[in-house]
Protein backbone atom coordinates (compact mmCIF):
# COMPACT_ATOMS: atom_id res chain seq x y z
CA UNK A 1 0.00 0.00 0.00
CA UNK A 2 1.24 3.56 -0.64
CA UNK A 3 2.91 5.98 1.99
CA UNK A 4 0.67 8.83 2.83
CA UNK A 5 1.22 12.61 3.46
CA UNK A 6 -0.97 15.67 4.13
CA UNK A 7 -0.12 19.30 3.22
CA UNK A 8 -2.00 21.48 5.31
CA UNK A 9 -2.51 25.32 5.94
CA UNK A 10 -5.28 27.74 6.75
CA UNK A 11 -7.50 29.11 3.90
CA UNK A 12 -4.87 31.45 1.20
CA UNK A 13 -1.90 30.26 2.75
CA UNK A 14 -0.86 29.66 -0.78
CA UNK A 15 -0.62 25.21 -0.18
CA UNK A 16 -2.52 24.21 -3.09
CA UNK A 17 0.18 26.43 -5.39
CA UNK A 18 2.73 24.42 -3.41
CA UNK A 19 0.99 21.12 -3.92
CA UNK A 20 0.25 21.74 -7.44
CA UNK A 21 4.47 22.38 -8.08
CA UNK A 22 5.57 19.42 -5.64
CA UNK A 23 3.54 16.87 -7.70
CA UNK A 24 4.71 18.39 -10.87
CA UNK A 25 8.40 17.67 -9.67
CA UNK A 26 7.67 14.12 -8.54
CA UNK A 27 5.60 13.14 -12.04
CA UNK A 28 8.85 14.86 -13.67
CA UNK A 29 10.87 11.81 -11.72
CA UNK A 30 8.64 9.11 -13.08
CA UNK A 31 6.45 8.65 -9.82
CA UNK A 32 2.71 8.17 -9.86
CA UNK A 33 0.72 10.15 -7.34
CA UNK A 34 -2.64 10.11 -6.06
CA UNK A 35 -4.28 13.47 -4.68
CA UNK A 36 -7.35 13.19 -1.83
CA UNK A 37 -8.56 17.52 -1.49
CA UNK A 38 -10.42 17.36 1.71
CA UNK A 39 -12.80 20.70 1.43
CA UNK A 40 -15.18 21.85 4.69
CA UNK A 41 -17.38 23.59 2.17
CA UNK A 42 -20.44 21.76 0.88
CA UNK A 43 -22.23 21.54 -2.55
CA UNK A 44 -19.00 21.73 -4.60
CA UNK A 45 -20.13 20.81 -7.97
CA UNK A 46 -17.71 18.57 -9.68
CA UNK A 47 -20.72 16.69 -12.31
CA UNK A 48 -22.99 18.76 -14.58
CA UNK A 49 -26.98 18.45 -13.43
CA UNK A 50 -29.10 15.66 -15.20
CA UNK A 51 -25.75 14.07 -16.77
CA UNK A 52 -25.59 10.32 -16.79
CA UNK A 53 -23.60 10.28 -13.47
CA UNK A 54 -26.20 12.68 -12.34
CA UNK A 55 -28.78 10.58 -12.26
CA UNK A 56 -27.67 7.29 -11.58
CA UNK A 57 -26.33 9.04 -7.82
CA UNK A 58 -29.45 10.63 -7.31
CA UNK A 59 -31.16 6.91 -8.14
CA UNK A 60 -28.99 6.05 -5.12
CA UNK A 61 -25.92 4.46 -6.17
CA UNK A 62 -23.39 4.31 -3.76
CA UNK A 63 -20.22 4.77 -5.81
CA UNK A 64 -20.44 6.32 -9.54
CA UNK A 65 -17.51 6.03 -11.37
CA UNK A 66 -16.96 8.00 -14.62
CA UNK A 67 -13.91 7.53 -17.00
CA UNK A 68 -13.25 9.48 -20.25
CA UNK A 69 -9.40 9.61 -21.71
CA UNK A 70 -8.30 12.41 -19.36
CA UNK A 71 -9.73 11.97 -16.41
CA UNK A 72 -11.68 9.44 -14.20
CA UNK A 73 -13.94 10.75 -11.37
CA UNK A 74 -15.16 8.73 -8.68
CA UNK A 75 -18.02 10.00 -6.64
CA UNK A 76 -19.65 8.41 -3.68
CA UNK A 77 -21.44 8.77 -0.47
CA UNK A 78 -19.20 10.50 2.33
CA UNK A 79 -18.94 7.54 4.88
CA UNK A 80 -16.63 8.93 6.61
CA UNK A 81 -13.67 6.91 5.64
CA UNK A 82 -10.40 7.97 7.28
CA UNK A 83 -7.60 9.12 5.21
CA UNK A 84 -5.78 6.44 5.00
CA UNK A 85 -8.49 4.22 4.63
CA UNK A 86 -9.40 6.41 1.43
CA UNK A 87 -5.42 6.59 0.04
CA UNK A 88 -5.63 2.31 0.67
CA UNK A 89 -9.01 1.29 -1.09
CA UNK A 90 -8.73 4.12 -4.13
CA UNK A 91 -4.63 4.63 -4.62
CA UNK A 92 -3.58 1.10 -4.33
CA UNK A 93 -1.10 1.53 -7.56
CA UNK A 94 0.78 4.81 -7.07
CA UNK A 95 3.91 5.37 -5.16
CA UNK A 96 2.73 8.56 -2.62
CA UNK A 97 -0.65 9.66 -1.39
CA UNK A 98 -0.90 13.17 -0.89
CA UNK A 99 -3.73 14.87 1.15
CA UNK A 100 -4.65 18.44 1.05
CA UNK A 101 -6.08 19.33 3.99
CA UNK A 102 -7.07 16.49 6.37
CA UNK A 103 -5.63 18.75 10.15
CA UNK A 104 -6.99 16.10 12.10
CA UNK A 105 -6.26 12.70 10.07
CA UNK A 106 -4.54 9.92 12.59
CA UNK A 107 -1.59 8.44 11.83
CA UNK A 108 -0.57 10.46 8.91
CA UNK A 109 2.59 12.98 8.68
CA UNK A 110 1.70 16.43 7.97
CA UNK A 111 2.98 19.28 6.18
CA UNK A 112 2.26 23.05 7.40
CA UNK A 113 2.11 25.60 4.98
CA UNK A 114 2.31 29.04 7.10
CA UNK A 115 0.06 31.77 6.23
CA UNK A 116 -3.17 32.85 5.56
CA UNK A 117 -5.49 35.02 7.02
CA UNK A 118 -5.45 33.56 10.65
CA UNK A 119 -2.81 34.34 12.99
CA UNK A 120 -3.17 30.69 14.84
CA UNK A 121 -0.21 28.58 14.40
CA UNK A 122 -1.39 25.08 13.27
CA UNK A 123 1.84 23.61 14.52
CA UNK A 124 0.60 24.19 18.28
CA UNK A 125 -3.00 22.49 17.58
CA UNK A 126 -2.22 19.39 15.28
CA UNK A 127 -0.23 16.51 15.96
CA UNK A 128 1.98 14.54 13.26
CA UNK A 129 3.46 18.09 11.98
CA UNK A 130 7.09 17.10 10.45
CA UNK A 131 7.75 19.89 8.24
CA UNK A 132 6.76 23.63 7.64
CA UNK A 133 7.00 25.36 4.67
CA UNK A 134 7.58 28.99 5.33
CA UNK A 135 9.75 32.07 5.08
CA UNK A 136 9.88 32.54 8.52
CA UNK A 137 12.38 30.95 11.36
CA UNK A 138 11.01 27.88 13.16
CA UNK A 139 12.29 25.49 15.01
CA UNK A 140 11.79 21.73 15.74
CA UNK A 141 10.59 20.77 12.19
CA UNK A 142 12.19 20.15 8.62
CA UNK A 143 11.96 23.66 7.33
CA UNK A 144 11.25 24.61 3.45
CA UNK A 145 10.77 28.08 1.97
CA UNK A 146 7.25 28.37 -0.77
CA UNK A 147 10.28 28.58 -3.68
CA UNK A 148 12.05 25.40 -2.62
CA UNK A 149 9.79 22.82 -4.73
CA UNK A 150 12.68 20.52 -5.58
CA UNK A 151 13.77 20.24 -2.14
CA UNK A 152 10.53 19.47 -0.64
CA UNK A 153 9.84 16.77 -3.47
CA UNK A 154 13.14 15.29 -2.90
CA UNK A 155 12.36 15.35 1.05
CA UNK A 156 8.91 13.36 -0.23
CA UNK A 157 11.21 11.00 -2.03
CA UNK A 158 13.53 9.84 0.39
CA UNK A 159 11.26 9.53 3.28
CA UNK A 160 8.24 7.73 1.75
CA UNK A 161 8.73 6.56 -1.96
CA UNK A 162 12.50 5.43 -1.47
CA UNK A 163 12.07 4.03 1.73
CA UNK A 164 8.96 2.04 1.15
CA UNK A 165 10.30 0.61 -1.88
CA UNK A 166 13.14 -1.24 -0.29
CA UNK A 167 10.55 -2.63 2.98
CA UNK A 168 7.71 -5.47 2.16
CA UNK A 169 4.68 -4.07 4.28
CA UNK A 170 1.17 -5.17 4.81
CA UNK A 171 -1.32 -3.34 5.57
CA UNK A 172 -5.26 -4.34 6.74
CA UNK A 173 -8.67 -2.44 6.82
CA UNK A 174 -11.51 -4.18 8.42
CA UNK A 175 -14.89 -2.86 7.59
CA UNK A 176 -13.45 0.07 6.47
CA UNK A 177 -11.21 1.06 8.60
CA UNK A 178 -7.34 0.54 8.85
CA UNK A 179 -5.98 -1.33 11.66
CA UNK A 180 -2.32 -0.78 13.28
CA UNK A 181 -0.35 -3.08 12.47
CA UNK A 182 3.28 -3.40 14.64
CA UNK A 183 6.11 -4.34 12.41
CA UNK A 184 6.60 -7.82 13.05
CA UNK A 185 3.56 -8.30 12.50
CA UNK A 186 3.64 -6.58 8.98
CA UNK A 187 6.73 -8.58 8.60
CA UNK A 188 4.86 -12.20 9.18
CA UNK A 189 1.41 -11.16 7.10
CA UNK A 190 3.72 -10.19 4.35
CA UNK A 191 6.13 -12.93 4.16
CA UNK A 192 3.78 -15.39 4.71
CA UNK A 193 0.90 -13.87 1.68
CA UNK A 194 3.59 -13.29 -0.47
CA UNK A 195 5.45 -16.71 0.07
CA UNK A 196 1.94 -18.67 -1.16
CA UNK A 197 1.33 -15.87 -4.04
CA UNK A 198 4.65 -17.01 -5.30
CA UNK A 199 4.38 -20.59 -5.65
CA UNK A 200 1.29 -19.68 -7.93
CA UNK A 201 1.49 -19.55 -11.75
CA UNK A 202 1.66 -16.00 -13.47
CA UNK A 203 2.76 -14.40 -10.52
CA UNK A 204 6.36 -13.59 -11.31
CA UNK A 205 7.72 -10.54 -10.69
CA UNK A 206 4.53 -9.19 -8.38
CA UNK A 207 4.99 -5.95 -6.85
CA UNK A 208 1.76 -5.43 -4.90
CA UNK A 209 -0.59 -7.98 -3.86
CA UNK A 210 -4.49 -7.23 -2.84
CA UNK A 211 -6.80 -9.72 -1.12
CA UNK A 212 -10.23 -9.51 -0.19
CA UNK A 213 -12.17 -11.70 2.12
CA UNK A 214 -15.19 -11.36 3.00
CA UNK A 215 -16.85 -13.25 5.57
CA UNK A 216 -20.62 -14.76 5.74
CA UNK A 217 -23.13 -13.17 7.73
CA UNK A 218 -23.68 -17.07 9.52
CA UNK A 219 -20.10 -16.91 10.57
CA UNK A 220 -21.11 -14.03 12.89
CA UNK A 221 -24.24 -16.23 13.78
CA UNK A 222 -22.09 -19.04 14.56
CA UNK A 223 -19.31 -16.93 16.59
CA UNK A 224 -22.34 -16.01 19.00
CA UNK A 225 -23.99 -19.14 19.71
Amino acid sequence: MPPVVTFIGWHDSGKTTVLCKVIEALKDKGYRIGVIKSSKHTGVEFDSPHSDTDRLAKAGADMVAFVSPDQMVVMGKNRGLALLTMAHRFFPDVDLVIGEGFKNAEDVDKIVVEGGKSSQDLTDLVSGVIAVVTNKPVAGFHLFRPEEIREISEFLEERYILKARQMASASLVVNGRKIPLKGFVQDCLAGTVSGFISSLKHTEGAREIEISIKIPSHAHEEDMS
